[in-house]
């Protein structure tokens, strides 16, 4: 099937899915809607192109589980938090909406097809995936896979591990710095980070493979700089005040190391 056709079609898909998400969002009065949809949308592309790839099949139901896994299992995560606090908003987003209060609508409508847009560019790597007729998994998909599962586990412990925190210590103002929080103020995020370098790892043998790069580079830039860890940061230190900064002090931003003595404490 033309390579053009299965591009747009993945792309007609995910325009019509955010444009809905928008819809319901307004209608709901509650834009955290677009954090489900973002991670349930990778989900379909990757059958789509597990479908309609020209690649070996075998690479391309693995390629295609792998994704439906993660993005199902973190998809059903964030629509019971969003369930959880609906009609609340998460806290992001009324910091955007302060930010274009007066053109709220049409801003979220941009926003919203822009999360589209960066799933239809982050899922390239799988397309390229599905493509590769080689009858037989190389050496760096293999790694690619088993860095995958690994990344899989490491996200949905940290966010067990902050969840179960969150029932035990329902205050506000409490810093969860227990299991992989221990070592990471976003252990979630890191592991997250891994599965793009694993997609990148997978796609390396296939024809134009190495420019997959894009799709962990993009991930990394995101959580490192925009909307990842500069915004849930901020609003940490608002809520939880001292506390947060302490684990701050004390604790890796991002890569999970041993923790850090707090400078006060330092002879």
């Amino acid at each position: 099937m033309s390579s053009n056709l299965v591009l747009s079609l993945s792309a007609l898909l995910l325009l019509g899915l955010f444009i809905g998400t928008w819809m319901l969002s307004v209608r709901r009065n509650n834009y955290s809607f677009v954090d489900v949809a973002w991670s349930l949308s990778f989900a379909p592309v990757a059958v789509l192109y597990g479908v309609m790839g020209e690649g070996w099949a075998p690479r391309r139901l693995v390629v295609a589980l792998l994704m439906t896994l993660w993005s199902l299992r973190l998809g059903i995560y964030l629509w019971g938090r969003v369930a959880a606090h609906h009609p609340a908003e998460d806290p992001r987003y009324a910091v955007l909406r302060e930010g274009w209060k007066g053109n709220l609508r049409i801003a979220f409508f941009g926003f919203f097809l822009a999360q589209g847009l960066l799933v239809w560019l982050l899922t390239l790597p799988v397309y390229l995936i599905c493509q590769n007729s080689d009858p037989q998994l190389s050496p760096w998909e293999i790694a690619g896979i088993a860095l995958w599962v690994i990344a899989l586990g490491g996200e949905g412990l940290a966010d067990a591990q902050l969840k179960r925190f969150k029932s035990v210590h329902p205050v506000r103002t409490a810093v969860c710095h227990v299991g992989l929080w221990r070592y990471s103020r976003h252990p979630n995020y890191f592991f997250q980070s891994l599965l793009w370098w694993a997609l990148f790892l997978m796609a390396l043998p296939a024809p134009w493979g190495w420019t997959g790069i894009f799709a962990p580079l993009a991930m990394l830039f995101f959580l490192l700089r925009v909307t990842g860890i500069p915004l849930t940061e901020q609003l940490a230190v608002a809520s939880k005040g001292e506390a947060y900064r302490l684990y701050q002090a004390t604790t890796s931003a991002f890569v999970p190391l041993p923790p850090r003595s707090h400078p006060s404490t330092k002879s």
